[in-house]
C-alpha cells in the first residue's frame, strides 16, 4: 500500500453547505478501516468546525484557520503553529468598519471585496502578513502559514511523508497542500485553475467527489492513474537528440551494473542526491564504505563500529533522513545474513509508513549471492523501490534479480554486462547494443522493450563539484592541455588547466592570443578537453565577433570561465618548471 493517508478540505470538498452526508462520512470510515489515516485541512477557525462537524475524531490531525492552528481530536490537544494576529491590525481594521471581521487563534478574516481595505492596513502598519483567497473568503495570515505548512506538521507528527499521501480540494487556498501530496484530487466543483493542476478529477460535486476518489483509492491505491505523475519522475540523462530520459520514483526495481571504474558509484550517487532533492527517502547498504560522505544520508556503522538494524530504524522513523549503512565492520561472509536481519525491519517500516521509498543494495553481488539457497524463504515476497548495484548481474541471487524492470548499464562491456543478466534469467538480449560506451555515457533498458537506449548521464552536485575541480585546477595531461603555440608555432605555453589558461592569456601577446581565437582554437578545446558544450557554444560567439579587439575577446572570454567556474582565489604560477622548459 503506497498511499497511507487522504488529506481533505472540508468546505466544498466533503462538506456541502457546511454539513457532511452520511454517504461521506461512511467513505471515509471505509478509508480509515483500510488502515489509512485521514487528515482534515480548513480555512475555518477550530470552534467554528466543532460546531457544525460531529465526525473531526475521524482525523488523525485537523489543521485549521489554513494552516496555522493544528488540532488532534484523539487528545483534543491543540498547538498554534504561527504568531497571533497583532492586536493592531484587528484594533485598525474595527475602526475602518471592515465588516464581517473574525478573529481566531491566528487568522484573522473578512469576506470579498474587504481585501483592498485590508491590504492598505497591512502596508500603514508595516507588517508581515499575507492574503489568502478561498472563492469569498480573505484570510490573513503570517507570511509562510498556509494548508501546506500546517500539513507538513500533521504529517511529521504522523512519521509519514507527502510522498504518501493524497490531496482533494476545490479553492485557491488549496493550491499549496495539493501541490505537496504526491497525488491531487479535485472535486466537480472545484475551480478551473485547481483542476489544470489535478492529477485526479472527480466526476461528482462536493461530497461525492472525495466518495469518488475514496472508492478509486481503495480499489487498486490509486494506480490508474500513476502513468500522469510525470512530474515526479527522476531524472537519469539525456539523448543525444536533447530528449530527457527519467524513471518512475516507485513501484520499479534498478539494476545498476557494470565494470569496476565504470561511473556505478557516480551515477548512484546522482540518482540519490535528486531523490533526496525531491523528499524520497531512501537507504544505502554500503558494503566497502562508498557512500560515507554522502551529505544527502547519515552514515551508521564504521570499520570499528558494525551498524546495528535497531539503529537503522530509529534512524528511518524521521522521513527527512536518509541512511547510509557502512558494513565495513561487519565481516564479508556475514553480510547476506546482515541483510536478511534488516530487510524485514526495512518492509514493517515501509507497511507503516511507506518508507524508506528506495533500498539502495551496492556490490549486491556481496549481500545477495546467487549461492544463498534460502534466500527466497529469507528475504520479502515482494520488493519495490530497490536498486541493485553490482559489476556481476548474474552472481545476484535470481529471485531478486527477477523483480528487476530496469537495467542501467555504464562501463566498456555494456553488451557482456547486459548478456550476463539475460543468461542469469535465461531470458533474450535486446537489440542495438553498442560495443562501448564512453565516459558520462550509460544504456537504459525497460525489460518490456525490445531496445536499449543510450543516454548522456546527468551527474549529481558532488560529481559537479569534482568534475569542476578537476578542470579548474587539475592536471589535465598533456594530451588534453591548452597549448599557445602562435601563428608561426614558435611557443609552446601549456595550460593544462582553466586557471593557468587565465593566467597564461592574462600576459600573452595580442598577436598569439587572436591567432587562436580566430582560429577557433579556444572553443574546440573547451568542446572536446573540457567536455563542456555550453561553454564551448558561448565561446564559440565571441571567436565570430566582427571586430573584436584582443583586450574585450581577452576580457569576455574571463568573464565567460569565470561565470562557469570557481576558480581558486589564490592561483599557482602561470607556468610550471616543465613549460618553462618548453618556451
Amino acid at each position: 500500500m503506497r498511499y497511507l493517508a487522504l488529506v481533505c478540505d472540508y468546505d466544498g470538498t466533503i462538506a456541502l453547505g457546511g454539513r457532511v452526508t452520511e454517504e461521506t462520512v461512511a467513505a471515509l470510515e471505509e478509508v480509515l478501516a483500510s488502515g489509512r489515516k485521514l487528515i482534515l485541512v480548513t480555512g475555518r477557525e477550530l470552534d467554528d468546525l466543532l460546531s457544525v462537524f460531529p465526525y473531526t475524531h475521524l482525523f488523525e490531525w485537523v489543521v485549521a484557520e489554513n494552516g496555522a492552528l493544528a488540532y488532534r481530536p484523539s487528545t483534543k490537544q491543540e498547538k498554534s503553529l504561527a504568531e497571533p494576529a497583532p492586536p493592531a491590525l484587528v484594533e485598525a481594521l474595527h475602526a475602518k468598519e471592515v465588516r464581517p471581521l473574525s478573529v481566531g487563534r491566528v487568522i484573522v478574516s473578512t469576506l470579498h471585496p474587504n481585501e483592498a481595505v485590508v491590504l492598505e492596513v497591512i502596508r500603514e502598519l508595516g507588517l508581515e502578513s499575507q492574503i489568502i483567497f478561498n472563492k469569498g473568503a480573505v484570510m490573513v495570515l503570517p507570511t509562510g502559514v498556509n494548508k501546506a505548512s500546517g500539513l507538513q506538521f500533521a504529517l511529521g507528527e504522523m512519521g509519514l511523508s507527502a510522498h504518501n499521501a493524497v490531496g482533494i480540494g476545490d479553492a485557491e487556498n488549496d493550491h499549496a497542500f495539493l501541490a505537496l501530496c504526491e497525488i491531487s484530487a479535485a472535486v466537480a466543483n472545484a475551480l478551473p485553475m485547481i483542476k489544470e493542476r489535478a492529477d485526479f478529477i472527480a466526476q461528482g460535486i462536493d461530497g461525492l467527489g472525495v466518495q469518488e476518489l475514496a472508492q478509486e483509492l481503495l480499489g487498486d491505491d490509486l494506480q490508474e492513474i500513476e502513468t500522469r505523475l510525470t512530474r515526479h519522475d527522476i531524472l537519469l540523462g539525456t539523448r543525444d537528440n536533447g530528449e530527457e530520459v527519467r524513471i518512475k520514483p516507485y513501484r520499479i526495481n534498478l539494476l545498476l551494473a557494470g565494470s569496476s571504474g565504470g561511473g556505478k558509484t557516480t551515477l548512484a550517487t546522482g540518482l540519490m542526491e535528486r531523490l533526496a532533492e525531491q523528499g524520497y527517502q531512501f537507504c544505502i547498504v554500503d558494503p566497502e564504505g562508498d557512500y560515507t560522505g554522502l551529505e544527502e544520508a547519515i552514515a551508521v556503522g564504521n570499520e570499528q563500529q558494525p551498524p546495528s538494524v535497531n539503529e537503522v530504524v530509529q534512524l528511518l522513523e524521521n522521513p527527512d533522513v536518509n541512511a547510509a549503512i557502512n558494513l565495513l565492520g561487519v565481516p564479508l561472509a556475514d553480510r547476506p545474513l546482515f541483510l536478511a536481519a534488516l530487510l524485514p525491519a526495512l518492509m514493517e517500516l515501509r507497511t507503516r509508513t511507506g518508507r524508506p521509498h528506495w533500498i539502495v543494495l551496492d556490490e549486491a553481488h556481496h549481500l545477495l549471492p546467487s549461492s544463498w539457497e534460502s534466500a527466497s524463504l529469507t528475504l520479502p515476497q515482494e520488493l519495490e523501490g530497490l536498486m541493485l548495484i553490482t559489476v556481476h548481474p548474474n552472481e545476484v541471487v535470481p529471485a531478486v534479480l527477477s523483480a528487476v524492470d530496469t537495467v542501467l548499464v555504464v562501463g566498456d562491456s555494456p553488451r557482456e554486462t547486459i548478456e550476463a543478466f539475460a543468461k542469469a534469467l535465461d531470458e533474450r538480449v535486446p537489440s542495438a547494443i553498442p560495443e562501448t560506451l564512453e565516459t558520462a555515457e550509460a544504456l537504459v533498458w525497460s525489460r518490456t522493450d525490445d531496445a536499449a537506449v543510450k543516454l548522456n548521464v546527468s551527474y549529481g552536485r558532488a560529481e559537479r563539484r569534482r568534475h569542476q575541480r578537476k578542470y579548474a585546477e587539475g592536471d589535465l595531461g598533456a594530451d588534453k592541455s591548452f597549448y599557445f603555440r602562435g601563428p608561426e608555432g614558435k611557443l609552446n605555453l601549456r595550460a593544462q588547466n582553466l586557471t593557468l589558461f587565465l593566467q597564461i592569456a592574462e600576459g600573452l601577446d595580442d598577436e598569439t592570443w587572436m591567432y587562436h581565437l580566430w582560429q577557433g582554437d579556444y572553443s574546440r578545446w573547451f568542446r572536446e578537453a573540457i567536455k563542456d558544450e555550453v561553454l564551448a557554444a558561448e565561446a564559440a560567439r565571441i571567436e565570430g565577433a566582427k571586430d573584436i579587439t584582443a583586450e574585450e575577446s581577452r576580457a569576455r572570454m574571463k568573464a565567460l570561465i569565470e561565470e562557469h567556474y570557481t576558480l581558486p582565489a589564490s592561483s599557482s604560477p602561470a607556468t610550471s618548471d616543465q613549460d618553462r622548459k618548453s618556451l
